[in-house]
């Protein structure tokens, strides 16, 4: 299977069997119940993809990598936009709120975080006090006037909204982008350096 995968990007297919063994026991027990594990940046082998583990407590994220043969299904987080689901927190309420403006921004949006694990997996991630995490697929500029739009329509939701922007080069926090910061901080597989403009990073520094 070819790695057309990206950081966010939920994964299901792992077994217990699979994880290092001196893998926390909380780790081998999300995995037991059949939880995706996440995409993340990194490197690693030709035949493997990084991910990490997520458990009951926030603290509980273990990295790892999978054999991306053992992958049997895979959920992106533009896939989660419009899944309805029973419960009431804010983070929930929040989504609904802002769909249809996100819809109508002209961008691939998508649900990450506790939000998207809850949404794709039917497991309970997410609490009273959780930030909704949303991603946006900008292969072209976003310039910072609209970054800084995007922050006040996010600033109406119920519950603190934390958008990442996905770049071509990797990802910057969009409140970073529409700050008055002349640099941001760029992540991607290889580093995480500071550069002036996301998309054509040829001027950065550590």
């Amino acid at each position: 299977m070819v790695n057309t995968f990206l950081a966010h990007d939920l994964l299901w297919g792992m077994t217990p069997e699979q994880l290092p063994a001196d893998a926390p026991a909380w780790a081998v027990e999300s995995i037991s119940t059949r939880q995706p594990v996440v995409v993340r940046r990194a490197m690693t082998a030709p035949d493997q993809i990084a991910v990490g583990v997520r458990g009951r407590l926030r603290e509980q994220r273990y990295a790892t990598s999978m054999a991306i043969t053992a992958i049997s299904r895979g959920v992106r987080p533009e896939e989660l936009c419009h899944v309805e689901t029973t419960r009431d927190l804010p983070a929930l309420r929040a989504l609904v709120q802002l769909r249809s403006m996100l819809d109508a921004c002209g961008w691939v949006w998508g649900v990450s975080g506790s939000a998207g694990f809850e949404l794709a997996s039917g497991f309970a991630a997410l609490h009273e006090r959780s930030d909704l995490d949303l991603i946006l697929r900008t292969p072209q500029p976003l310039s910072r006037l609209q970054a800084q739009e995007l922050v006040t329509l996010l600033g109406t939701a119920e519950c603190l909204v934390d958008l990442q922007l996905q770049t071509p080069n990797g990802a910057v926090a969009l409140r970073e982008w529409a700050g008055p910061s002349h640099r941001v901080l760029l992540k991607n597989a290889q580093v995480a350096c500071l550069v002036s403009d996301p998309w054509n990073p040829q001027e950065q520094a550590a």
